[in-house]
């Protein structure tokens, strides 16, 4: 994977909050019982409170999901020969810069009109992802870092791979292979063990360590025999002799 997500990601239920209210009615007075009615009423505002909370941020997932899909096809988007002209009903871009600089734009849009929503989560991802795009990588490692402080585990181990590739371009390879030995031990519905194994001996070639990354393409064949992870850590072992 090259800092990009190869799988939608599924998002979880909101789930709402519940408010549990209890007393001790021993003696039914006229105090006891306004003391009653008040908290009763301060529980019904709570509860209000708390669903219209989760009503709102529903909406605004909608709404933000609606443009989150508009700025993932901008930046999926083909980039058109030079000597062609741009077409009005058919989105193209004369340059990858060009079209990661308006998808960079849509979804930091995406992020300040849309906070605390899980699509705004995704728009922050792919923020990170189109700064590094445009060679932007001190705002690359910012927003990703912060995705990877979230506690969706799965959108964290994308930011954790595309942070990982920041670092790459940036020929700072050390720090990239903590960061997949970290994926290695903790893997993920989005980034599984031999992915980041897979990257983890990319990054020890690149930071020349051919015998370390000889030993992990071999513990990949080994741990994951017929399966393409294997079939490509036999063709990296080949280029190694």
């Amino acid at each position: 994977m090259r800092a990009e997500a190869r799988h939608q990601l599924k998002q979880d239920r909101f789930r709402g909050a519940t408010l549990q209210v209890a007393g001790d009615a021993a003696h039914w007075t006229v105090e006891h019982k306004s003391k009653i009615m008040v908290g009763a009423i301060i529980a019904l505002v709570v509860i209000a409170a708390v669903l219209g909370g989760w009503y709102y941020l529903n909406k605004q997932d909608e709404k933000a999901s609606i443009d989150l899909t508009r700025a993932i096809r901008a930046m999926d988007a083909p980039i058109r020969p030079a000597d062609a002209p741009a077409q009005p009903d058919f989105q193209s871009f004369a340059s990858v810069k060009e079209r990661a600089t308006d998808a960079h734009k849509q979804f930091q849009a995406i992020v300040d009109k849309y906070p605390h929503t899980r699509s705004g989560d995704m728009a922050r991802y792919f923020l990170g992802l189109t700064a590094a795009g445009i060679g932007d990588y001190a705002s690359a490692q910012k927003e990703l870092s912060t995705v990877v402080s979230y506690h969706n585990s799965d959108l964290a181990s994308l930011a954790k791979l595309a942070l990982a590739s920041v670092y790459r371009q940036q020929g700072q390879n050390k720090q990239a292979i903590e960061i997949y030995k970290a994926l290695v031990d903790k893997p993920t519905g989005m980034v599984s063990k031999p992915e980041a194994q897979l990257q983890l001996a990319e990054a020890l070639m690149a930071d020349r360590q051919p015998l370390e990354a000889k030993g992990m393409y071999e513990r990949i064949q080994k741990e994951n025999p017929a399966t393409p992870a294997a079939q490509i850590a036999g063709q990296a072992l080949q280029n190694l002799k």
